[in-house]
Formats: C-alpha cells, sequence, structure tokens
C-alpha cells in the first residue's frame, strides 16, 4: 500500500462515515423522516417497520446523531486534505483510533439494546471504512 493511496482511501472513509449524517439530519422533521426510520429499520433486522420517527426525542436524537457524524465525516476529509502529508502515519492511526472507538461502543450499545444485528452489520462498515489503513504504507 503506497501513501498516495492511503491519502485516496481517506476520502472514502470520510464519505462512508459522513454519508450517514445527512440521512439522520433528515430524520428530524416527521415529513423527511422516512429514510432515517428505513435505515433504522435495517440496522435493527428484521425489517418489520417497527422504528418511527413519531417522539420528539427520536428526533432530536436524530439531530445529534446526523450532526456528530456529518462531522467526523468532514473531519477525515480535512485531515487527509491538511495534515496526511505533513504526517501520514499518525493521521491513519488517528481515524483507525477512532473507527475502533465507535465500533466497540456502538456494537456493545447495539447488543446491550437488544439490537444484535447492528452489531453484525457495524462490523461491513467497519471493514469498508477502514479497507487497506489498517496497514502501514511502504512509502
Amino acid at each position: 500500500m503506497t501513501q498516495a493511496f492511503h491519502k485516496f482511501y481517506l476520502k472514502i472513509t470520510a464519505i462512508v462515515v459522513g454519508s450517514f449524517g445527512p440521512i439522520f439530519f433528515l430524520g428530524t422533521m416527521f415529513p423527511t423522516s422516512e429514510p432515517a426510520r428505513w435505515s433504522l429499520d435495517l440496522l435493527s433486522l428484521p425489517l418489520d417497520g417497527l422504528q418511527n420517527y413519531e417522539a420528539p426525542t427520536t428526533r432530536f436524537l436524530s439531530a445529534l446523531t446526523g450532526g456528530f457524524l456529518f462531522g467526523w465525516g468532514v473531519c477525515i476529509w480535512f485531515l487527509q486534505k491538511w495534515v496526511f502529508d505533513k504526517a501520514p502515519n499518525e493521521v491513519r492511526k488517528a481515524v483507525l483510533a477512532g473507527l475502533l472507538a465507535w465500533f466497540f461502543l456502538d456494537s456493545a450499545g447495539s447488543v446491550a439494546s437488544g439490537n444484535v444485528s447492528n452489531a453484525f452489520i457495524n462490523i461491513l462498515v467497519l471493514l469498508i471504512a477502514v479497507g487497506p489503513l489498517w496497514k502501514a504504507s511502504k512509502n
């Protein structure tokens, strides 16, 4: 793996993480909440329609989640743009640490809340987001 490929892949990671932000932002308003509701339904398999955005607290939590995820994606994007060339291995390790922290806490919370299926989906998201960043580059 080269540093150039790692730098490119950080863009993919940023998009994977950040793309969840607008989806959950849409959940803040009942008329546009269907993409967020469907996402929650998918993440808590089976697809049974039990997830909803009727409660104001759910919409508020969706606002927080959307903001954090979009902000994290933007942060990763600009780490690759402004910092990576100065400290490629450190940026790679920082992004990996953030992804692993998300994975373990989100998965543990998913299991504790009875949404075990999301812990398995998290494995797939983690593998996509990490990709080749798991291993240091040669140059």
